[in-house]
């Protein structure tokens, strides 16, 4: 990655991070392990496993649907929070965040 592409990254990590009600942050890798994130290890590890199962399984239904179409994002909304995660280019991006900020902040992920 150059340098520049890596502030662009960056860049857009922190405007993510700075919207009220985000919680955390994880970028995992194309082998389903985490790159980076603001969670500690045990609870990013946690948000990893059930992310990277969950997106198989809708990835599979998409693809059952239409072959030629592919996962942009899934939400996931609990009581306590919503998850959202948007799986790009064979990594993914698992955002956390309180139940309130959720239009805010998945308007950033699509823009």
């Amino acid at each position: 990655m150059t340098s520049e592409k890596r502030v662009e990254v960056e860049e857009m990590l922190e405007r993510i991070q700075s919207h009220k009600g985000v919680v955390g942050l994880v970028i995992v890798s194309e082998d389903g392990n985490p790159i980076r994130s603001t969670l500690d290890n045990s609870t990013t590890l946690q948000y990893v496993s059930m992310c990277n199962t969950l997106c198989g399984i809708a990835r599979g239904i998409v693809r059952d649907t239409d072959p030629r179409n592919d996962l942009k994002i899934l939400r996931v909304r609990t009581k306590k929070h919503e998850i959202i995660m948007a799986p790009e280019g064979g990594k993914h991006l698992i955002v956390i965040q309180t139940g309130e900020q959720t239009q805010q902040t998945l308007k950033t992920l699509i823009d």
